[in-house]
């Protein structure tokens, strides 16, 4: 399975942890849980603000 950017539709997606993943293209944090995603956007501060909100069950379900 090739992961896409639900934001950006970007393959280019590098894993930083065991269920985090990152957008090389439109930098923002993805995290898998229960087979779906929730996306995040990296602050100045390094806090995580959710993205969720933004897009719709589909686009966040993992094929």
């Amino acid at each position: 399975m090739i992961m896409r950017c639900p934001n950006c539709n970007s393959k280019d997606i590098g894993k930083i942890g065991a269920q985090n993943f990152y957008c090389w293209s439109c930098f923002i944090e993805m995290t898998v849980v229960n087979n779906e995603l929730a996306v995040h956007q990296i602050e100045a501060d390094g806090s995580l603000s959710s993205l969720n909100d933004l897009f719709s069950e589909e686009e966040l379900r993992l094929q």
